[in-house]
């Protein structure tokens, strides 16, 4: 299940995320912050918080 949600980034990081969708890298931004959560989780915790 999905749940919507607001976040504020600095205005570097939002031009990053776009870069990377453009060329391909990611969906949109969804996917990117998915991708960098489960990332993060797996480098930190070895999956344990994420469910892998």
């Amino acid at each position: 299940m999905k749940i919507k949600l607001s976040l504020s980034l600095h205005k570097k990081s939002l031009d990053a995320i776009s870069e990377l969708i453009e060329d391909g890298t990611f969906r949109n931004r969804s996917h990117a912050v998915e991708f960098a959560i489960r990332h993060l989780d797996e480098q930190e915790f070895g999956g344990e918080r994420h469910g892998s």
